[in-house]
């Protein structure tokens, strides 16, 4: 057998992680030797017991129909010592020893940026993923997350709406789409970008598998832009990760006193590049700013003076109608008559009755 087929083999055995694998390595040095080794000296090697081995040799009837299954789907199946396997991930300590992956690897000659936060993001947060994610992809950056709920999804979809290619790292089997909701996502990733996992066909999203999920993200980048964290929370985590691996770490500011807010302050206080605007982080890369199209920017004559105060007084933190009469000393109907002219421009837009933002494209 090939040495991919013999590590496919030896990764689809039911009960041998990382360490047990690391253990028959270290006695028999070579996938080929520990196919070849008996029951007898396989129950040797230190924490294999007897069902790894039963397990091993179940695995050795039923590897090659899981393998065809794999290729059927158009699933590669990437080993550690391959040429087209990441070197930023060959550097890790605890690099995966395969990568199951659908679609492509990232370009490894590009910037790659990491884009993580929180799973129940606010508008602000949202708004914030998908402003950084489309400008930093028109810029050229490639953006990596992780699928989830809340600021990894809209950084993928920035990117999507950027019609650039977005790469996303799973907790889950490479055929698992968790949550069920971004199936679309998933489906275009793979086709324009890629799916990345270390674990195979049918492997549920487990929690456990996710603070391993996140030193690949980490990993796979140049740089770690967190976006809306709570004080203990896993993008948290994986920016500490992220330093460990000599990655750069950009946070966006928040609020004063919102929770959500908190993780990301703390880390612009201990040293992390405050990014206000997408341009914060090309600079740091040196990677240029797309040329905007002539009507990109709105121009300001076009706003009565009104407008203008009304549209000062808005940001990505939706606000009411009743704030605005009090900030702007308009009368009621003055600023509904601002914002619906502010909206009908596509400066500003409705996230709910009577609350409004700035456009994501405004900035």
């Amino acid at each position: 057998m090939r040495k991919d087929e013999l590590w496919f083999w030896l990764m689809n055995c039911d009960g041998i992680g990382r360490k047990k694998t690391e253990y028959l390595l270290k006695q028999f040095h070579t996938v080929e030797n520990i196919y070849q080794a008996s029951s007898e000296e396989l129950l040797k090697v230190p924490k294999i017991t007897a069902k790894n081995v039963n397990a091993m040799t179940k695995e050795k009837e039923l590897w090659k129909r899981k393998y065809e299954r794999m290729k059927r789907y158009g699933i590669q199946f990437v080993l550690r010592e391959d040429s087209v396997y990441p070197d930023k991930l060959r550097q890790l300590e605890d690099a995966p020893f395969a990568l199951y992956v659908r679609g492509r690897l990232p370009d490894e000659t590009k910037k790659t940026i990491a884009i993580i936060g929180a799973r129940d993001c606010s508008t602000y947060g949202r708004e914030m993923a998908l402003w950084f994610s489309k400008e930093l992809s028109k810029a050229g950056m490639q953006v990596v997350s992780g699928l989830a709920r809340g600021v990894d999804g809209y950084a993928h979809g920035g990117a999507i709406e950027a019609k650039a290619p977005t790469f996303a790292v799973l907790g889950s089997g490479i055929d698992v789409c968790y949550p069920k909701e971004h199936e679309w996502m998933y489906d275009r990733i793979k086709t324009d970008g890629g799916i990345i996992s270390e674990y195979g066909l049918g492997v549920p999203a487990l929690a456990g598998q996710f603070p391993m999920r996140n030193r690949l993200i980490s990993g796979l980048s140049d740089g770690i832009l967190v976006i809306e964290a709570r004080e203990r929370s896993g993008s948290l985590i994986t920016a500490d990760m992220g330093l460990e691996q000599g990655k750069d770490i950009f946070a966006i500011p928040g609020r004063v006193g919102d929770s959500l807010s908190t993780g990301c302050n703390n880390l612009i206080k201990m040293g992390a590049y405050l990014a206000e605007t997408p341009d914060d982080i090309l600079m740091n890369y040196h990677v240029g700013v797309l040329d905007k199209p002539k009507d990109w920017e709105k121009n300001n004559y076009m706003l009565e003076t009104k407008e203008k105060i009304v549209y000062a007084n808005l940001s990505y933190n939706p606000k009411h109608v009743n704030e605005l009469t009090i900030d702007t000393r308009f009368s009621l109907s003055e600023v509904m008559e601002c914002l619906i002219s502010l909206e009908l421009k596509g400066y500003i837009k409705q996230t709910m009755k009577n609350f409004y933002i700035v456009c994501n494209d405004e900035i």
